[in-house]
């Protein structure tokens, strides 16, 4: 199988995605998957990656080779975001392959949670319902974690180092992100049983 993940902005969001994703498929016993990160060019930003042509470019590229597309993106509070990614995959269906599909998720605010679900030495009075339903996480919590851990001048502001460590304990990022991770895992299962059939 080859996936090709979309995300709003390569240059970081590769170092999270890529890593969370092949544990994904691993736990979904599809540890052969090829997994690639979409880079000819930075969507730069929430905007250009829900852009059906944009998407849409990028499906006519790259069909011949890629069975799964994932696109992912920030939360960012929007309440209609879900709405919009549920067009995109419609839109997809109508030009894959039969057997080729995009599945969109949103991240719960933004991806950086889903490597702070990946450890449990986060700061006692972080409670972690604040953590998820927190905007702007990434700067109220993943990078002052980055700095506790001492890896905030790493690649990617740690994001590489971190992402790496917390796919490690995918279950547990499962567990604690139902609302996104877990949702994605159960599309992904529903899709590769449904093409196997």
């Amino acid at each position: 199988m080859d996936v090709l993940i979309i995300s709003e902005d390569y240059r970081t969001d590769e170092y999270i995605l890529k890593p969370i994703i092949t544990a994904m498929l691993d736990h979904l016993g599809q540890s052969t998957a090829k997994v690639d990160v979409y880079r000819d060019l930075p969507l730069g930003g929430v905007g250009q990656a829900l852009n059906w042509e944009q998407i849409q470019n990028i499906l006519k590229q790259h069909d011949w080779i890629i069975d799964l597309f994932l696109l992912c993106v920030d939360r960012d509070g929007k309440e209609g975001r879900k709405t919009r990614l549920t067009q995109l995959e419609e839109l997809a269906a109508t030009v894959l392959k039969t057997d080729h599909i995009l599945l969109a998720e949103n991240a719960w605010q933004e991806i950086e949670v889903w490597v702070l679900a990946g450890f449990d030495d986060l700061p006692p009075e972080w409670e972690w319902q604040q953590v998820r339903q927190e905007r702007d996480p990434k700067e109220v919590y993943f990078l002052p974690y980055a700095e506790q851990r001492g890896v905030e001048h790493e690649l990617s502001g740690g994001r590489k180092v971190l992402a790496e460590q917390a796919a490690r304990r995918y279950k547990r990022i499962r567990r604690l992100c139902q609302e996104d991770v877990a949702n994605l895992e159960g599309r992904i299962q529903e899709w590769i049983q449904a093409r196997g059939r």
